[in-house]
């Protein structure tokens, strides 16, 4: 069996942690558990692991755990099926080990309190939520990669790192004093929040209120470094504005620029940003990235410390359900652009044609009628990261509808209060009852926090549009501020509509998603089907699209396709194109409660020109 890293000097290290350490000691009835992450060969892409753990009374037998997936990423994942090359000694004799489920070993220990455990992962998967190891990089994700020891994920862990050649280290763990490349997490929880990034990056720094703050940035781009730097410090100064508080010793923005791709995933003092190397211009695709980075450290309030239910502690072996992602996501991604705007990095007319666009995206999703948020929220787990051709007729995402919920409350509660509150109350409220005093909250306790600033009951809301799927009456709430929505079509003439998203795959011409409703569902097209020939004649995309708009709603067309391996024709009678044109406009004579809310909300005077369109 393949052995790994032995260091003459490992003892000493031992030693110098448990010194190190001393003063966060819990009670001795608690083992001591040292890992080392080394990676000799990353071209292999084979992250390597030793585990060594001290119990202070021998047992029998114990159970090493591999989590199945990571909090803020409601998918089970298995990550032990990158596991291998498990081995496990006692005084340099092997111990027995089996298997008891798919992510448990069970040692069989004797007498033994001092354990060396090794084993190996394999890390080809780049993304927020796993781990890559190549020559460029190693990024892992400690609950993808470290095993505990079950029934102690209150026990501290120390993390010592050997980097390939002369990579760097960053993490969000605060590093073990005196011993280099180590780092000490006091509970499993605190350890699994802490991804780490290991590499030749570069590091930007500011400070906010004396708290350090860092960029580290793997990768090269076309980004501008200082406007960057400038620029994610005035979205941390306008977040810590609202809040009022910040409740960490420092922060770390972990981002890799890669190909193509994006996403990031929060975490208690850090977050990982994935983004694209060319992605920073033009300006929209970088407003975008502001966007990305104002999510991910909003969230280190809204559900790191704001926490709904079922969210910490954590079971890591298992689905961990709630009904309340619409608020820890949907709440989130509402304040992302809200961040922006306070941070004096969009206009007020920027922002509400990007509401504009959120709003337009929603409506054009059929599912919003056929799912709630609350159940959207509870069947994360099976859903949001498992979409099918059919999901935009079954689903609504619980980051789409929250963030317009997120709106409507806000504008609610200003209504109700005379601009005197607001949705970022209903955060600090939740932040000082619930996190200060060590609670989760329910959606009970969301709703009447609500309520509170409201100064009124919003059973109705909650149950048309929390929980039931009635179709959101936007105007009816914009109008607080002297805003109503506004639709249309583009053109002057009603355009021809098939209902089918189609995309071009080398010479193949495929239907994607067939929306509910629309003429190529009714009639009878399918997603998968190869469209070969309109009318009898070869097509492209580009050819479809073009043929397409020289028609008019009622014409009929001939389509043949493929489905499966069966060549087939299907006449399809065209619809009349629905309103693609989302405006919020100003109303003609705002009240001055309504130019007050406007201006309280989107720190702006009231707008006197034309509306905010997207087509």
């Amino acid at each position: 069996m393949h052995r790994f890293f032995f260091f003459l000097f490992f003892s000493t290290f031992i030693s110098s942690v448990a010194q190190s350490a001393m003063n966060q000691t819990p009670p001795r009835s608690t083992p001591d558990i040292v890992f080392t992450v080394s990676m000799p060969r990353p071209f292999t892409h084979m992250l390597e692991v030793e585990m060594r753990v001290r119990l202070e009374e021998a047992r029998p037998q114990l159970d090493l755990v591999m989590p199945v997936w990571t909090p803020g990423s409601y998918l089970i994942r298995e990550y032990a099926r990158h596991v291998q090359d498990f081995v496990a000694e006692a005084e340099g004799r092997p111990l027995a080990w089996r298997k008891v489920n798919k992510n448990t070993w069970r040692i069989d220990t004797g007498t033994a309190r001092d354990l060396i455990v090794r084993y190996r992962v394999y890390a080809n998967e780049l993304s927020v939520r796993t781990n890559e190891l190549n020559d460029r990089r190693a990024f892992w994700n400690n609950a993808a990669l470290l095993m505990y020891l079950d029934g102690h994920l209150d026990a501290p862990a120390t993390l010592r790192i050997v980097p390939y050649s002369k990579w760097k280290i960053a993490t969000g763990l605060p590093p073990v004093e005196g011993v280099p490349n180590a780092f000490r997490a006091e509970n499993f929880d605190t350890l699994y929040d802490a991804p780490v990034l290991v590499g030749d990056f570069q590091t930007l720094e500011f400070r906010v209120r004396g708290i350090p703050h860092r960029i580290v940035i793997d990768g090269e781009g076309n980004y501008d470094a200082e406007r960057m730097r400038r620029d994610v410090q005035k979205i941390v100064e306008a977040a810590v504005e609202m809040m009022g508080d910040i409740p960490y010793r420092d922060y770390t923005f972990l981002l890799i620029l890669a190909p193509s791709g994006g996403g990031g995933l929060e975490h208690l003092n850090s977050t990982a940003l994935i983004w694209r190397r060319f992605g920073f211009r033009p300006e929209k695709d970088y407003r975008d990235f502001l966007s990305l980075v104002a999510h991910e450290f909003f969230h280190l309030w809204n559900v790191k410390r704001i926490r709904p239910d079922a969210l910490g502690p954590f079971d890591y072996t298992r689905e961990n359900y709630t009904k309340l992602l619409w608020v820890a996501e949907g709440l989130t991604s509402y304040y992302e652009n809200i961040l922006l705007l306070r941070a004096g990095l969009i206009s007020d007319r920027d922002y509400l044609g990007m509401l504009a666009n959120e709003i337009k995206n929603l409506q054009n999703t059929p599912g919003r009628l056929v799912m709630s948020v609350e159940e959207a929220s509870f069947d994360a787990w099976i859903k949001y990261y498992r979409r099918d051709e059919n999901s935009i007729n079954s689903q609504v995402s619980y980051y789409d509808k929250g963030a317009l919920l997120g709106l409507l409350l806000d504008l609610e509660i200003r209504r109700a209060s005379a601009a005197k509150r607001s949705l970022d109350d209903v955060m600090r409220y939740l932040y000082a009852e619930f996190y200060r005093k060590g609670r989760n909250y329910t959606p009970e306790d969301f709703k009447a926090a609500c309520e509170k600033m409201a100064a009124r009951d919003l059973d109705e809301f909650f149950r048309r549009y929390v929980r039931g799927r009635d179709e959101l009456p936007y105007d009816s709430f914009l109008e607080a501020a002297g805003l109503r929505l506004e639709t249309k079509r583009s053109s002057s003439e009603p355009r021809a509509y098939l209902g089918a998203q189609l995309a071009q795959e080398g010479d193949r011409l495929v239907v994607r998603t067939v929306r509910v409703g629309t003429p190529a569902y009714d009639q009878g097209l399918n997603a998968g089907d190869q469209i070969i020939a309109l009318d009898g004649k070869r097509i492209s995309l580009e050819s479809f699209n073009a043929r397409l708009e020289e028609r008019k709603p009622g014409d009929r067309i001939r389509l043949t396709f493929f489905r499966a391996d069966d060549l087939r024709t299907l006449e399809i009678a065209l619809g009349a194109a629905p309103e693609d044109e989302y405006e919020i406009a100003p109303v003609e004579a705002p009240s001055e409660a309504q130019r007050q809310i406007y201006r309280a909300w989107l720190g702006a005077p009231f707008p006197t020109k034309s509306a905010v369109k997207v087509g």
